[in-house]
């Protein structure tokens, strides 16, 4: 992948948990830099006064100056991503070429797929060839009130169970995450080795140790190919 340059990110809330989660985000996200953060809109203009910002996450509630009209006034403006607590404000953000709008209280992954909308239209205004991706080579799982960083290259295998997701990792430590299957395949299907073998399993094709029939078998467990995906897992695996 073209590497891409760091984007400068400047968040502006008045409420210093807002701020200090979405600082936390963005801390995560390797392609992200946070230059500052402020509280209110004329600290912010100051700010941009001296240095370029690439993105703002910007709170619409906030005294004095709110978050739309300080955003009006901005001649040069970064990209914007809109925080509030406040649905029907939804409507009039999109007016002002806002990029995304964040619903408060905010989950990690709603602010990335944000993230990702920023940087994919980064990338096609500075002509880079590739869709750009964030460079996955771990991810997130809430377990309980944690966020537990997972490299990618340590899960065997993911089993859905119901609400939740089962993530078996190599040495033998299991986490229990509160999602579906469909956001967990969103989640690390864009690492090329994950392949959703089953409704209930994806899989981690570097880990499969061999393939009987239509079984897989990672770490002495044998899943089995469910009926439906047979035909897009015979296009990835020789059986």
């Amino acid at each position: 992948h073209s590497i891409m340059r760091k984007l400068k990110v400047l968040i502006i809330d008045d409420e210093p948990i807002a701020q200090d989660i979405l600082e936390a985000y963005v801390t995560k996200v390797p392609e992200l830099e946070l230059i500052a953060k402020c509280d209110n809109a004329i600290e912010a203009y100051k700010f941009m006064q001296e240095e370029k910002i690439d993105l703002m996450f910007l709170d619409i509630q906030m005294p004095e100056i709110n978050g739309v009209d300080f955003l009006k006034t901005l001649k040069d403006k970064p990209k914007v991503v809109f925080t509030t607590a406040y649905s029907e404000y939804a409507i009039e953000g999109y007016d002002l070429d806002v990029i995304d709008y964040l619903l408060k209280p905010i989950s990690f992954e709603r602010f990335l797929k944000s993230v990702h909308k920023v940087c994919d239209l980064v990338k096609l205004e500075e002509g880079h060839e590739e869709t750009y991706h964030l460079s996955k080579d771990y991810i997130f799982l809430k377990d309980g009130h944690e966020q537990i960083k997972v490299f990618l290259d340590d899960i065997l295998y993911c089993e859905g169970l119901k609400d939740y997701v089962q993530v078996y990792l190599k040495d033998g430590k299991k986490i229990v995450t509160l999602c579906t299957m469909k956001s967990m395949e969103e989640e690390i299907l864009s690492a090329k080795n994950f392949l959703r073998i089953h409704r209930s399993y994806i899989i981690n094709l570097e880990k499969v140790v061999s393939v009987i029939g239509n079984n897989f078998k990672i770490n002495g467990q044998i899943i089995g190919v469910g009926k439906s995906y047979v035909d897009k897992v015979k296009a990835y695996v020789k059986f």
